[in-house]
């Protein structure tokens, strides 16, 4: 199993992956970007064209296009990697809570469903998704949303914002549906894997040192600095509040969460040929 990592360090750390077999030419991709500039708010698919650059340079058959959860702070390349791939895209099935709250906080009415069915696959714990040589095994880890998953691939846990590097710590819980209980037993499922495995993490938000996307579950159990192994549940639920109440909103909330719920979808265009995005003003 090779695994391609394409950091967005600039514009929103994000790690997007391309998993594959070299043989075989099966992969699959996890947690792409669409580029979104706020300044004009304009979309472009650079992060996406590096993506698809690569897959037709290892002539790869990518079977999935995964997103690890409904991402706050990018919008989801999922959508527009499945038009130029051809194929399908999955999310966790808890999606439909994240739906639900969501629809109503953009107003989005009636002919918005909150049934994830705008996603090829909803995916539950336990499920194997099959992607030729590759099998991707389907963890639920909710915390920092109620529909987080992370897939065990190989050796490999991609495990979205779950756990970040040692020294960055863990995902925040104050999002709709978040829960720092349920972060601390997911980590700690988590924690159950030998201390090899390697941990492919979603972001990275580095300070004085390079940016960083792969640990192992030893380092994280001994190091993790919001979560090491010997903490205990009232403590780290403790630490996560005082945390996240001092944590500013992600820049791109309203513009992610409006495209994400909705597989990736931009808006329609109205009848000026113009699509519009959504800010509920006074909303958090």
């Amino acid at each position: 199993m090779e695994i391609e990592a394409f950091p967005d360090e600039s514009r929103t750390w994000t790690v997007t992956y391309v998993v594959y077999d070299a043989d075989s030419k099966d992969a699959v991709v996890i947690d792409p970007v669409l580029d979104l500039d706020v300044t004009p708010w304009r979309t472009s698919t650079e992060s996406i064209d590096h993506l698809a650059d690569f897959i037709k340079l290892k002539q790869l058959s990518v079977h999935w296009i995964l997103d690890t959860h409904v991402h706050a702070d990018h919008i989801t390349g999922a959508s527009e990697l499945k038009k130029r791939l051809r194929a399908p895209m999955a999310i966790g099935g808890e999606i439909r809570r994240v739906q639900e709250v969501f629809k109503q906080a953009f107003n989005f009415g009636d002919n918005f469903r909150a049934d994830g069915s705008q996603f090829d696959r909803l995916l539950h714990d336990g499920d194997v998704l099959d992607a030729g040589r590759l099998k991707v095994n389907v963890l639920h880890t909710p915390g920092h949303t109620p529909a987080c998953c992370t897939y065990h691939i190989g050796d490999a846990l991609f495990c979205g914002d779950v756990l970040f590097m040692p020294d960055i710590g863990v995902a925040r819980c104050d999002f709709p549906g978040g829960s720092p209980e349920d972060l601390y037993r997911s980590v700690k499922r988590l924690y159950s894997f030998p201390h090899s495995t390697r941990v492919m993490v979603g972001h990275d938000y580095p300070d004085k040192r390079e940016f960083q996307y792969q640990t192992t579950i030893g380092q994280s159990k001994a190091f993790n600095c919001d979560l090491p192994n010997s903490i205990s549940e009232a403590d780290f639920v403790a630490r996560i509040r005082q945390r996240d109440s001092l944590l500013p909103a992600p820049r791109l909330l309203f513009p992610s969460l409006q495209v994400n719920i909705n597989a990736g979808e931009l808006p329609e265009p109205e009848n000026n040929e113009v699509a519009y995005l959504k800010v509920p003003l006074n909303y958090l």
